[in-house]
């Protein structure tokens, strides 16, 4: 009889630790975050579509644009995203890390309709500011890149709230809801200028 009772027991103990152990894997699986994707393989422009007049290649694995007014757009259409990257832009130069935005259907080659992460070392709305077409929108905290020194920036976009960090301090905290869904893009503006981006990645925080 004792020895069927400790039988039991152990049965019982051996169910509830499998059962704990699978309601553990399940709520660790339920709270991971999104993982990161490469928008960039650092060989070629796969995955991206240009407009405008600027050109862009890659050189020694860094994402480059030179020659003016363009844009060149990611595949990826997100709504709630994250979007991460380093940047570089030549003196006095001008550029833009956008996300939820489209070319304008009337004129494709036009500025992207939605957000910009701005890219400016000079403009009184610098670089960490939220622009939209034309708007400088949110202001940012303050100025801390310089021409032709790497810098690191990352945006997230979950509803209507938009934070962006540059070297990964929070710059611009911002609520605005006109634009929800679209491409990431990045800008080149100036003729003479030369605007580069490397380790760019994504995470689509919708299917959270």
């Amino acid at each position: 009889m004792r020895k069927l009772i400790l039988i039991a027991v152990l049965a019982l103990s051996f169910t509830f630790s499998c059962t704990s152990k699978k309601s553990e894997e399940k709520a660790t699986t339920q709270t991971q975050e999104p993982q990161w994707v490469s928008l960039f393989n650092g060989q070629n422009l796969d995955g991206w579509f240009v407009r405008g007049k600027a050109k862009w290649d890659v050189e020694d694995s860094v994402l480059v644009g030179r020659g003016g007014m363009g844009h060149i757009y990611a595949d990826p259409v997100l709504t709630d995203l994250e979007v991460k990257g380093k940047f570089r832009i030549s003196d006095g130069g001008n550029s833009g890390l956008y996300f939820r935005c489209n070319p304008p259907e009337d004129n494709p080659d036009g500025f992207p309709r939605g957000y910009e992460a701005q890219i400016d070392n000079h403009s009184k709305a610098f670089t960490g500011w939220l622009w939209k077409p034309g708007t400088p929108t949110g202001k940012a905290a303050e100025l801390i890149t310089k021409d032709n020194e790497w810098f690191s920036m990352r945006v997230k976009a979950v509803g209507d709230h938009i934070q962006i960090w540059v070297n990964e301090k929070l710059m611009t905290d911002y609520h605005d809801s006109e634009y929800t869904k679209g491409h990431f893009a990045i800008q080149g503006h100036n003729a003479d200028q030369k605007v580069e981006a490397k380790d760019l990645f994504y995470r689509d925080l919708s299917a959270k």
